[in-house]
């Protein structure tokens, strides 16, 4: 059963990934305000798990994967500028986590 389980979360997390891909539109900034998480986030528990396998797959790595390309290359074609509403929500958002 532990098998099966592996096999589903790691379809489900590959499906993620390919939705992220697809949906180049949503900043991070805003998974950040909605869900806590962005892509660099997925590329840093990515890169963790690789270390606790010994496994040798760095940070860069990991977000080339998490982004289908290169970082710098998505950040040119597809990232914008945060604007003030977003990063007063983001502060907001951090204000809060830093309350509970």
């Amino acid at each position: 059963m532990q098998e099966k389980t592996v096999e589903l979360e790691a379809a489900a997390f590959r499906q993620l990934l390919a939705h992220l891909q697809q949906h180049t539109e949503v900043q991070n900034i805003e998974l950040m305000i909605l869900a806590d998480f962005c892509r660099n986030c997925l590329a840093k528990w990515y890169t963790a798990a690789a270390v606790e396998r010994g496994m040798d797959i760095d940070y860069e790595q990991a977000r080339e994967i998490v982004y289908g390309m290169p970082y710098s290359e998505w950040k040119d074609r597809f990232q914008t500028e945060a604007t003030a509403e977003q990063l007063a929500a983001y502060d907001a958002k951090q204000k809060l986590k830093s309350q509970s």
